[in-house]
């Protein structure tokens, strides 16, 4: 760092995400508001798609993978009859059935789309095959095989509205599922078709939309501390002499950690509960670090613990 620059801002802020712009599009922006380049996001979310999108500003943005691998909460609406290319209502109609189905047809119907399932991802993703990101190919007007990914899906619960063909749908599922093709997959085992509209991401782990921002209030003073990013792992506070190992990011015993047998990852908090680094069990008895964040010179990654 140069005589005279200060420090960019750390933190996490949770942003709700409105129609119409890209997930880049609102980490473009951050980067603006903040005045800063190391700005990031935890998961996409579709153009047409709203609400929770957990973004990380400076160290943050090397927490991430952790924010992304948490479980995902939606709402949605799924119209039973009409099959889109994207599966969503964003893609042209490329199939209507005649459906006639019950509000326990459907019930049933998604019950058997819960716990732990293989799913095929759609040809709108970011999944990569054969080198190639899936929507790219679909922007050439190809598709290619997908093998089924193990996901999982803790609660995918339908309500009737005023329509019947119409339901109102609340999910929540592992990272990597993808609520289009649950709908997709239950028209499907209804014997017809169906295509999602009006998705709404309504948390990420512990980070709902109730705390979440409007994209154009985001500054420096509604940013989370670092700890509190990583508020849903399990925390480790040290004193200042295991502190300045983990600094170093020394491979520790786990009881000079002390964490016993847990599974972690362990967020790794001074005296004072600013963040320090993440660690990951490693050989028989010991931890490592997966990321270290506070300066190796002293201090710490961010202040109290927020949120």
């Amino acid at each position: 760092m140069g005589r005279g620059t200060r420090p960019g801002p750390d933190g996490l802020v949770v942003v709700d995400k409105p129609p119409g712009w890209t997930s880049h599009d609102v980490v473009a922006k951050c980067r603006k508001l903040l005045g800063t380049r190391r700005v990031g996001h935890s998961g996409t979310l579709d153009p047409d798609a709203t609400g929770v999108l957990l973004v990380g500003v400076g160290r943050v943005t090397r927490l991430l993978r952790f924010l992304t691998a948490l479980p995902k909460s939606y709402t949605c609406e799924i119209m039973l009859g009409v099959e889109t290319s994207t599966l969503d209502a964003s893609g042209e109609v490329t199939a209507t059935h005649a459906m006639a189905v019950t509000p326990d047809d459907v019930r049933v119907a998604a019950e058997a789309l819960t716990g732990e399932i293989l799913q095929v991802p759609p040809m709108v993703s970011a999944v990569h095959v054969g080198g190639r990101r899936l929507h790219e190919l679909a922007r050439e007007g190809r598709e290619v095989e997908r093998a089924p990914r193990p996901v999982t899906v803790w609660r995918f619960e339908v309500t009737p509205t005023g329509d019947p063909l119409v339901y109102q749908a609340s999910v929540i599922c592992s990272s990597g599922t993808y609520v289009r093709s649950l709908a997709a997959d239950l028209g499907a085992a209804l014997g017809g078709g169906a295509h999602l509209r009006h998705l709404r991401r309504t948390a990420i782990g512990s980070f709902t939309e109730a705390e979440a921002w409007p994209v154009e209030q985001v500054g420096p003073e509604v940013l989370l501390a670092p700890a509190a990013a990583l508020r849903d792992y399990p925390q480790a506070r040290v004193d200042e002499r295991v502190a300045a190992e983990v600094r170093v990011g020394k491979v520790l015993d786990r009881s000079r950690l002390g964490v016993g047998e847990g599974e972690g990852p362990w967020a790794v908090l001074d005296a004072g509960g600013g963040l320090l680094a993440v660690y990951e069990p490693h050989r028989a008895g010991t931890v490592k670090p997966a990321v270290v964040v506070a300066p190796a010179g002293g201090g710490s990654s961010g202040g109290r613990v927020q949120g």
